[in-house]
This record gives C-alpha cells, sequence and structure tokens, in this order.
C-alpha cells in the first residue's frame, strides 16, 4: 500500500499518554478534547484526518459525514460498536482496531468472575462490611473437575482456556472459525453447540455481537444446559439475553451469573444487577493500567505504520489494503487504476456501464485479485459525480451505481508476466483494454481490438484517438496540436492497419478543446496519469 498522508489526529477521550507521544514523533499533529459531546465533534472533525477513540465516543454516520477529509478512525480496545462501519467504508475511511491489546486482562476478568461464582467472593466479602460472620450461607464448589464450555475461541477465549485448566477444569468449546484441530492443540475439545450445552457446569462467551449472536444463550439453550449451570459474559451485552438469563436465576436452571456487560450501558433496568446471584462490574474488561497503556499505543503505531506503508494490523473494513504494501503490488494498483482510467475517458458518452469483467493472467497476480478489482473500478469511478472512490469503498460505491463486476484469473503455467484484462459493457457495446507492468512502469497492450506495436506508457499526459489508417494521420493531427500550443512527445500506433483504430500520443499538455481534432479523427480522449 502506498503511504497514506496523515497530518493531525484528533483523540476524543482518554488514552495512554504514549498514544500522543507515539504520534508526535512521526510527524503528526495532536489535538486532545476528551469528553466531547456530539455536536461539538461534528463541528470539528472536519478538520482532521485522523480520530482515535475508545468506547464512549459514538462515531455515527451524521459524524462520519461530517468528516470531510477523514481518513482513518483507531479504536483504542477491540469492539467496534461505537463506530458506523458501514458509513465509514461508504466514504472510504479505514476503521482500525487494536485486536490483542486487552486480550490478557478480559481473560483475566473471566478467571475472576469465574472463582467469583464458585466460592460467592463477592457476597461474602459484602456480608463482612455488613458485620455478619456467615460461614454456611456461602458454601461453594471446587473449579477443579468441573466442565468449561468457551462459546468464541479466539485470543481471549484461548487465554481463558489456558489458565481455567491450570484449576484442572476440562475445557471444551465452539467456534466457527477455528479449526478444531487448533483448538485441540492448547487443549479445548471443539463440538457442536448442541453438544456443548449438556455438558457444562460453566459456560463463557467471547464472539463479537452479531446477528449471529444475539440470544445465543436464551430460554431455549438455558432448558438444554444442566441445572445450576454458571454462565459468564465479558465480551458483549446482549450475547446472552438478559430476560431469559433472570428466568433461569428465579428458577434455579442458572446457578449464577458472571457479566461485564450489558444490553444497556449502565443499566437502567436493576434486576440483574441486584439479583443476588449475580457478580457484576461495571465494563471493567479493559481497564487495567497495562491493557490501556498496550491499546494507546498500539492504535498509535498502527497509524504510524499504515501512514509509512510499512504494515497494516487491526483494520475492520479495509482488509483489501493488507496485500498492497509491497512495491510490486502498488505497481499493479497503479496499472489498475490507469486501465480503468482510459477505459472511462474512452468511453464517455457510453455510460453508464453496466457490467465490467477482470480478468488476471500471470503468476504474479494469483494474489492480485482483490485489490486489482478495486483499482480497476477507481479508474472507472474516478470522475464521477460526486463520487470519491478508493479501495476501501469502491465497490460499494460499484454496487450502489448498479454495476455488476465480476473478476477471474487464469492460471498461465510458467508464465510469470502478468497482464490485466478489462472489459466494459455499456449501452449494449462492449470494450476492453489490456494492461501490464513493464519494467516497473504501467503499460496499455491493447485497446478496443487496437493492439499496439509500442506499449503505451501510462504515464503523464495522453491523447488517445481514433481514426483509419493514414500516412498523413499523424502530421495531421501533430498540427491540430501545434495550433493549440500542445507538443507530441511520443506516439504508439496499432499493428493492425485496417479499420478505424485507436492511436494514443503522449502530450506536453492536454488540448484545451479536443474538438479541434474532429476534422482528421473519429473519437478522441485525453486524461492525465
Amino acid at each position: 500500500m502506498a503511504p497514506v498522508s496523515i497530518q493531525n489526529v484528533l483523540i476524543s477521550e482518554s488514552v495512554d499518554p504514549r498514544c500522543r507521544a507515539i504520534l508526535e514523533e512521526n510527524g503528526i499533529r495532536v489535538t486532545e478534547k476528551p469528553s466531547m459531546k456530539r455536536d461539538e465533534l461534528i463541528a470539528v472533525i472536519k478538520d482532521y484526518e485522523g480520530l482515535v477513540v475508545r468506547s464512549a465516543t459514538k462515531v455515527t454516520a451524521d459524524v462520519i459525514n461530517a468528516a470531510d477529509n477523514l481518513k482513518i478512525i483507531g479504536r483504542a480496545g477491540t469492539g467496534v460498536d461505537n463506530v458506523d462501519v458501514d458509513a465509514a467504508t461508504k466514504k472510504g475511511i479505514i476503521v482500525m482496531n487494536t485486536p490483542t491489546g486487552n486480550t490478557i486482562s478480559a481473560a483475566e476478568l473471566t478467571c475472576a468472575l469465574l472463582m467469583s461464582l464458585s466460592r460467592n467472593v463477592p457476597q461474602a466479602a459484602m456480608s463482612m462490611k455488613q458485620g455478619h460472620w456467615d460461614r454456611k450461607k456461602f458454601m461453594g464448589a471446587e473449579l477443579y473437575g468441573k466442565v468449561l464450555g468457551i462459546v468464541g475461541l479466539g485470543r481471549i477465549g484461548k487465554e481463558v482456556a489456558s489458565r481455567m485448566q491450570s484449576f484442572g477444569m476440562k475445557t471444551i468449546g465452539y467456534d466457527p472459525i477455528t479449526p478444531p484441530e487448533v483448538s485441540a492443540s492448547w487443549g479445548v475439545e471443539q463440538m457442536s453447540l448442541e453438544q456443548l450445552w449438556p455438558q457444562c457446569d460453566y459456560i463463557t462467551v467471547h464472539t463479537p455481537l452479531l446477528p449471529s449472536t444475539v440470544g445465543l444463550l436464551n430460554d431455549e439453550t438455558f432448558a438444554k444446559c444442566k441445572k445450576g449451570v454458571k454462565v459468564v459474559n465479558c465480551a458483549r451485552g446482549g450475547i446472552i439475553d438478559e430476560a431469559a438469563l433472570l428466568r433461569a436465576l428465579e428458577s434455579g436452571q442458572c446457578g449464577g451469573a458472571g457479566l461485564d456487560v450489558f444490553v444497556e450501558e449502565p443499566p437502567t433496568a436493576r434486576s440483574l444487577v441486584e439479583h443476588p446471584n449475580v457478580v457484576c462490574c461495571p465494563h471493567l474488561g479493559a481497564s487495567t493500567k497495562e491493557a490501556q497503556a498496550r491499546c494507546g499505543q498500539d492504535i498509535a503505531l498502527q497509524i504510524v505504520d499504515m501512514m509509512k506503508g510499512k504494515n497494516l494490523v487491526g483494520t475492520v473494513n479495509a482488509q483489501v489494503l493488507a496485500s498492497t504494501f509491497s512495491q510490486e503490488s502498488q505497481q499493479l494498483v497503479k496499472l489498475g487504476e490507469a486501465v480503468g482510467a482510459v477505459l472511462q475517458s474512452c468511453n464517455a458518452s457510453n455510460k453508464p456501464f453496466s457490467h465490467v469483467q477482470i480478468t488476471t493472467q500471470g503468476d504474479c497476480m494469483k494474489s492480485s485479485t482483490g485489490y486489482m478489482t478495486s483499482a480497476v473500478m477507481i479508474g472507472l469511478l474516478n470522475h464521477e459525480s460526486g463520487c470519491c472512490p478508493n479501495l476501501i469503498n469502491v465497490l460499494s460505491l460499484a454496487k450502489e451505481a448498479g454495476i455488476m463486476v465480476n473478476q477471474t484469473h487464469w492460471a498461465t503455467d510458467g508464465v510469470t508476466e502478468g497482464v490485466c484484462k478489462v472489459e466494459i459493457l455499456a449501452n449494449g457495446c462492449s470494450f476492453k483494454a489490456v494492461g501490464s507492468v513493464q519494467g516497473s512502469v504501467p503499460v496499455l497492450l491493447e485497446l478496443s481490438n487496437s493492439v499496439f506495436r509500442q506499449p503505451v506508457t501510462l504515464t503523464g499526459n495522453l491523447l488517445f484517438f481514433k481514426a483509419p489508417a493514414s500516412p498523413q494521420l499523424l502530421p495531421s493531427v501533430a498540427g491540430l496540436l501545434a495550433t493549440g500550443g500542445v507538443e507530441i512527445e511520443s506516439f504508439s500506433a496499432p499493428a493492425d492497419r485496417s479499420g478505424d483504430l485507436w492511436y494514443c500520443v503522449g502530450v506536453s499538455s492536454l488540448l484545451p478543446d479536443l474538438s479541434a481534432l474532429n476534422p482528421v479523427v473519429k473519437d478522441a480522449a485525453q486524461l492525465s496519469l
């Protein structure tokens, strides 16, 4: 990925001082305005290219729409529930989090709640503070030999498993992404949720909040569990159905719950908070000095690495960028954008495009299909009214415009040179261009069946024109350009000499009025690359 220029960053919440220090050490101006209200944020966000938040700042569509210059939203933490990722993607803004910053802290709190549930530690401590000495009331149970079900076997789930195995717990789990052999290597037997529910003495959830995970533990699933099962949620409020949990606690089907998160924070409904078998915290999963320092430092380093084109970590909506850091990939991105721009210019009168077919060939193109498709679409859409495409948002913009985009890769055994072929369909007519990278420079090999004898270098000012082959063509075009104060710097002609063909000249500047060429050409287009 080519370096992204970030001149200034707004930090809208209290983060570790290292965050600001790292950004400023790398030439980024930083403004800290903690506890900003929504209207205040909307009023100032237009002045910043970067925004760093924790969980309190709500980066809504209104905020994003007001952010005319914003390039990145950095969340110093894991979840991005407080960021409208769809709105950011549509505007081409990178959303980034710190996926590992609070892993240990969240895992340790989960373990603390599991232990608190097994031995009634908070209730016993409160009883002592009230002057009581009631040993029988707080009879607990050992964790040793009990079965812990871990739903979500990512970073935090893995750390919880290793810690609770130290207590002699048997760990089983479910995860739709982590391969069973991987979780087995750290002592967790995977199984379906239907198999998991009846076996567990304790259940802890570590999934994101998605439509598929909302209410994952509900009346139906609690009924499938052991009577007296204890549950912990240090992930996101709503994964456990709060009303169903309260009913399970009241009936004894659930023997206790450890909750660090709620659907509404702070919760106004107090039934769960005040239940004697519930141990709860005010969302403290990441509230350790170490986690906050790590998250603040990580988000700053991730922004700096992205800015310098070194690495891309923690992107939520811009995975396509992760493959664009090498010099080779940057050359291919330039090729895709240039080929798309040529087709866009030469077919300006044949719009809108309805279908785009992008075909890549060659060994070097095998891993480029994602970003090449986006790069070509940037070139095709770059001059559309109200359209500011980039690698992040261009495919969603194409979808909104009703353009069907297809991409294929052809394996060519032993052929290492990469070729990108683009064909567009507009008003029932097909137009195509073929390009490649030669000597680190993007070149055009073919334009709508005109195969160039000398590839067109896709840099600088280019004038394309369509005309029948004639010995007088180039002198006539040169004369008309000279009249307009434009000099020819290069010339590429097609190998074929029959019919109407496309030619290209590199020029010193763009022609003020293309209609000046009408006496000698049938069609013309110009662009700067």
